[in-house]
């Protein structure tokens, strides 16, 4: 079974870069997507809005850091994940976010200069090994 979602929508907020103890860049942002529709009975138009909150890693982390602005509409594609917390009071969160795969501009409504990137070198091994939860986004990760 796959656990593959694409979205697009526009960012809510400037990208937010952070490097793990490790060096592992990390980016997180926060998008928006909009649904419009008519209902069948009033023949209204409603909306709804849904936020996401997506996290990017390595390379990836870096070119969307230095590319994505906020209110630029994005496609995102990745894999679902849920991470669970404990708070300092000892409460338990928890929250579902997409990991991202790629991430591009939206042509729908704007046009984009794409300059490709160099590459730093092959991937290590132990760069793909998982990350603790103190290096997540939002967490304890040390900031840029």
């Amino acid at each position: 079974m796959s656990n593959s979602t694409t979205i697009t929508g526009n960012l809510t907020r400037e990208p937010e870069i952070r490097y793990t103890r490790d060096g592992q860049a990390t980016t997180l942002l926060g998008v928006a997507v909009n649904r419009r529709w008519q209902d069948k009975d009033t023949r209204e138009w409603e909306e709804a809005t849904s936020f996401f909150d997506v996290v990017c890693w390595r390379d990836l982390a870096e070119n969307a850091a230095l590319s994505l602005a906020k209110g630029m509409r994005v496609m995102v594609t990745g894999r679902l994940e849920q991470r669970s917390w404990e708070t300092e009071d000892g409460e338990r969160r928890s929250k579902v976010e997409i990991v991202a795969e790629e991430i591009g501009p939206s042509l729908r409504f704007a046009t984009a200069d794409v300059q490709r990137a160099e590459r730093r070198g092959p991937v290590a091994e132990t760069d793909l090994a998982e990350v603790d939860e103190d290096d997540r986004p939002g967490d304890r990760s040390v900031a840029r």
